[in-house]
């Protein structure tokens, strides 16, 4: 069994050897096909392929103009590279609580962290589950804040009907080689206005109009770079294989809810096993399935000798050093960080692999 599972689709292939075959590798037709397809078929504004998440999240925060030592607020539930691109712009990145039954971050922590320096709020949806947008954007507009969600779980994922990536002004996808939609590697940054679409756009490429800088005589393309500009951009192999996989990608969201339901049915009211919330309002990804466990290393052990793998994915970054050392006060984080482990579930486990997970479970640990 596996714990997490890598989708290409005979389509990926075609389109991919359709690439190699052309000898066009770098950025071009497909990039800007695979970008209409992100936008038509799963609903994100403005989708732009990028080289990975990360270069994702740093894009956002130069568009939003986060300078040296503004401060940017985010949980510690999350992977570094949330944290990673705040110090890349040289900003600092402040840890807010998160819901202890959630695994997102605290819109009350969020006000409590807020200065005169802060510039942003970073939104992480654990595992596929959107955080409360709604608060979260009317924090940002009370204080005149910029709000870019960290959505690398949580592709497909709605928020009172509207989809993830198309709610606030950003919202950062990767699509790196375990997501479950994969490029190989590779991210979208959506925009919800057309001035930071096109900023995207051009700055994603050194900061060249690469649609309007045409090559000149000489043969070289004329432009006058007025921004820093970034080597982002996505390439034409790794859209082939994103463009592919779209083709069945919401069948194969809509068997990972089949499966967190059926979790969620048969593993309520375990002893030693709570269920991270649900409300009905807010419809998961399912790239994690969480859930919080009373003697974790006795219930990973027991897991481990029946052949089925577990995973914490990640533990609350700010104990790592370039962070600064673990932060204070983070009462939920603390409980979450001790108790948070996932069980698998993707599209291409069986049923009776799925059957075997919650037997596991109910057999006692």
């Amino acid at each position: 069994m596996e714990f997490f599972h890598t989708h290409i689709s005979e389509k990926s292939i075609a389109l991919a050897n359709k690439v190699l075959k052309s000898g066009w590798l770098s950025e071009g037709q497909m990039v800007k096909a695979f970008e209409e397809s992100l936008a038509s078929t799963l609903g994100l504004t403005n989708p732009v392929a990028v080289n990975s998440g990360t270069s994702a999240l740093h894009l956002a925060l130069v568009l939003a103009d986060v300078q040296p030592g503004d401060e940017v607020i985010l949980p510690a539930q999350t992977f570094v590279a949330t944290g990673l691109a705040i110090l890349m712009q040289f900003a600092k990145p402040v840890f807010a609580d998160i819901q202890y039954k959630t695994g997102n971050i605290d819109p009350n922590s969020i006000r409590e962290k807020i200065t005169e320096k802060t510039k942003a709020i970073m939104a992480v949806h654990w595992g596929g589950y959107p955080c409360d947008m709604d608060e979260i954007n009317n924090i940002a507009k009370e204080y005149n804040l910029a709000v870019i969600e960290d959505a690398a779980h949580a592709l497909g994922a709605t928020y009172k009907g509207q989809p993830i990536g198309s709610i606030s002004r950003f919202t950062a996808f990767s699509f790196q080689a375990i997501k479950h939609l994969t490029t190989g590697d590779g991210g979208a940054l959506c925009c919800s206005d057309e001035f930071n679409y096109h900023k995207a756009k051009t700055r994603r490429w050194f900061g060249i109009d690469r649609a309007s800088s045409k090559p000149s005589l000489l043969g070289e393309r004329e432009y006058d770079i007025a921004e820093v500009g970034y080597k982002y951009h996505l390439n034409d192999l790794a859209a082939a294989v994103g463009l592919g996989n779209l083709e069945d990608f919401l069948s194969r969201v809509n068997r990972r809810r089949e499966i967190g339901n059926i979790y969620r049915t048969e593993l309520k009211d375990i002893q030693g096993v709570e269920l991270l919330d649900y409300g009905d309002d807010q419809e998961s990804a399912y790239w994690l399935f969480t859930i919080l466990v009373e003697n974790r290393e006795g219930f990973i052990k027991n897991f481990q000798e029946k052949g089925i793998p577990l995973s914490v994915v990640h533990l609350r970054i700010d104990n790592n050093s370039v962070f600064g050392g673990i932060t204070p006060n983070l009462l939920n984080q603390e409980k979450f960080n001790k108790h948070q482990v996932s069980i698998p579930i993707h599209e291409n486990l069986s049923d009776e692999e799925i059957n075997s997970v919650v037997k596991s479970i109910k057999s006692g640990f």
